[in-house]
């Protein structure tokens, strides 16, 4: 599943092509949301957000295009006259004076008005997003230590949303190997030194990602286990999916683990439970 980094990147994308245009033809590829067409052509687009992995497309006309890209979901930007032939299902096009975008395999869609959009039930309970410049080291080191959330394992908090939006599994893995804690451990059981370290690296890895299109690895090894012959998705790694191979730190084996029902990847030498 896409995870904030990307849905921000797809966010940046749209915004750049749609941003400020009028929309001349919209398609729901949900019988469900055809009712709309009419209501939404001939609306300008506002902006673009992300919203920890949804995405928010404001109108001027006071209704937003809402969207989670849930596990399949992609978005395409193109010309209106070149949608590209693809072995997936158009779920939303907006096609902008020339310029369309389009989100295809998605199904969790929806047109908000501006009281919808405050009480959605995913948006609504939404905690700080990660990439947002107000998502300080010290709000989520408050959020670690506080009641509601410091008996919690971390391989399962991490991906909560309502902890912290945007981070998902392959950001937990980096963030908690990076900051050496292990994922079965709670933020109650670590020192003043250790939850800071756990913040720096939930705030510090998902910009990061952010910043280099997926890669939380050491950039500089990144790029040069690329110019030695690994593909990028073997480079951009500190632990994830690399069970089996020798941890960066240490050299111990990265092991593969199951943690809030998905696979958790870490090094057993660097983070002790």
């Amino acid at each position: 599943m896409p995870e904030g980094p990307e849905i921000r990147h797809a966010a940046d994308t749209l915004n750049h092509q749609i941003a400020g245009r009028v929309i001349d033809r919209i398609y729901f590829g949900l019988e469900s949301l055809s009712r709309w067409n009419d209501r939404l052509t001939g609306a300008r687009v506002i902006q673009v957000q992300s919203y920890g992995k949804a995405m928010v497309i404001q109108l001027d006309n006071d209704l937003s295009i809402y969207s989670h890209n849930q596990l399949y979901g992609r978005w395409y930007c193109c010309d209106t006259q070149d949608y590209p032939d693809l072995n997936r299902q158009l779920r939303l096009a907006i096609d902008c004076q020339g310029r369309s975008a389009l989100l295809y395999s998605a199904s969790d869609i929806a047109v908000l008005d501006q009281e919808e959009l405050e009480n959605h039930p995913f948006l609504n309970k939404l905690g700080p997003d990660v990439l947002s410049s107000s998502t300080t080291v010290k709000i989520i080191v408050d959020r670690l230590m506080s009641d509601k959330y410091k008996n919690r394992q971390l391989g399962g908090l991490l991906t909560d949303q309502s902890f912290v939006a945007g981070l998902g599994n392959y950001l937990r893995c980096e963030v908690l190997y990076y900051s050496q804690c292990h994922p079965r451990t709670r933020s109650r059981d670590l020192n003043v030194k250790q939850i800071n370290q756990l913040a720096h690296a939930i705030v510090d890895l998902s910009r990061q990602s952010y910043q280099m299109n997926g890669i939380t690895n050491d950039p500089d090894r990144a790029q040069q286990l690329i110019q030695q012959g690994s593909t990028f998705e073997d480079a951009r790694f500190y632990v994830f999916r690399r069970d089996g191979l020798d941890c960066y730190r240490c050299g111990d084996v990265i092991e593969r683990i199951s943690q809030a029902g998905q696979a958790c990847y870490c090094c057993p030498t660097c983070q002790v439970s």
